[in-house]
């Protein structure tokens, strides 16, 4: 079994390809560092450390890579021959591997029928569909009505706290042990191998937005919070008992509406709380708190970790006020090598913060919640 997988990052080597040579498959990564290509196209193999007390290491074998900048032929004959492509490279960067993709998708389709999943990896609501339609719109109409038949985009929920890291072998990763990837079964196509170490469900939105909404919230939000008390890492801010506090507030918040919409017993939703918070502190991993919070103008858009269940709690007549302490922290996170840190700052020095808030988070000025941020934005400036 072949797999192509775009991106050769941390999250890339130690999650995805982990999993997909565990489950068998011979892996090949696609990256724009010719240095992580040349190194996995020498050796084959890769170590992935697992921050637990026995500090665990996996070899990883059976993978090898191409470049996607001089490596385009190959990469799409790869693509061609494939039984399974993923993606982590990061939902702005899936427009930049679209070409490729739908290059080798029709070079495949022009002689062959077999089955083909294309799985985005992203921390992202329906990232797959998001890719798809990227693909879809570089391919010509005959193409398209037969990838509608032979190729599928199921969307997937990812978990795996893997932090920026360096070491002696740049091919080495250290990882949490916990992950979790759930796929659509729904979207899946007639007859399809399940990859062992996936779990796949009828119903992916539940997933989705559990994860987005504890472990992606509750991780920004601790950086924020972090950021603003003066801490370098995840590990020592929630060694701060009073901002574990505050996180934990957060998602209560996102966990009320969670239990509500989807059903999730309460009880055992406060047990996964209790996991996520204990996972942001393990020792074993340092997390920089401007790599967890880079990027807080895609943090705060409307669908993402923040707003979106803020809204949702406000729709339901639940509280949103530690979320919106978290996105008022959000905007005090000035960070000078993060481009969106700096482009937010500009956006709140030249126009305000209540008019930044509206213009990143969708928030109408007269909005409860962008009242609620502002307020909390007062409290921590």
């Amino acid at each position: 079994m072949k797999a192509v997988h775009f991106g050769a990052g941390n999250i890339g080597r130690g999650f995805i390809g982990l999993l997909l040579s565990q489950a068998g498959y011979e892996v090949t990564f696609v990256d724009v560092n010719e240095t992580f290509v040349t190194q996995l196209q020498k050796r084959g193999e890769y170590p992935v450390t697992l921050a637990s007390e026995g500090q665990e290491t996996v070899i990883v074998k059976n993978v090898t890579a191409l470049s996607s900048v001089t490596h385009a032929e190959e990469v799409a004959a790869a693509i061609a021959g494939a039984d399974l492509v993923t993606t982590a490279v990061g939902v702005s960067i899936l427009k930049h591997i679209a070409g490729v993709l739908a290059e080798g998708i029709g070079r495949r389709l022009a002689g062959s029928t077999a089955p083909l999943h294309v799985i985005a990896c992203e921390n992202a609501i329906g990232g797959s569909a998001q890719l798809k339609e990227l693909v879809y719109a570089k391919l010509d109409s005959e193409v398209r009505a037969k990838a509608d038949i032979s190729v599928a985009f199921p969307n997937a929920a990812v978990d795996r706290i893997v932090p920026l890291q360096q070491h002696e072998d740049i091919l080495k990763v250290m990882v949490e042990p916990f992950y979790e990837w759930v796929v659509d079964a729904s979207q899946m196509l007639p007859g399809y191998r399940p990859v062992e170490g996936v779990h796949y469900v009828d119903n992916l939105e539940p997933y989705i937005e559990r994860k987005l909404f504890t472990v992606n919230t509750g991780h920004c939000s601790a950086a924020y919070l972090g950021y603003l008390r003066g801490y370098g890492t995840i590990q020592q801010a929630m060694a701060d008992e009073g901002l574990t506090a505050l996180v934990r507030e957060v998602l209560e918040e996102t966990g009320t509406v969670l239990v509500q919409k989807h059903g999730f017993d309460a009880e055992q939703h406060s047990k996964y709380i209790d996991k996520i918070l204990e996972r942001f502190r393990n020792p074993a991993l340092t997390d920089e708190v401007t790599r967890v919070g880079r990027s807080p103008i895609r943090k705060l858009s409307p669908n993402d970790r923040l707003v979106s269940p803020a809204l949702q709690a406000f729709d339901r007549g639940l509280g949103y006020t530690a979320l919106s302490r978290s996105m008022a922290a959000a905007l005090l996170f000035n960070v000078s090598d993060d481009p969106e840190a700096v482009e937010l700052q500009a956006a709140v020095a030249e126009l305000g913060a209540a008019v930044a808030v509206a213009k990143y988070t969708g928030l109408a000025a007269d909005h409860a919640v962008h009242r609620s941020v502002m307020a909390e934005y007062d409290k921590l400036k």
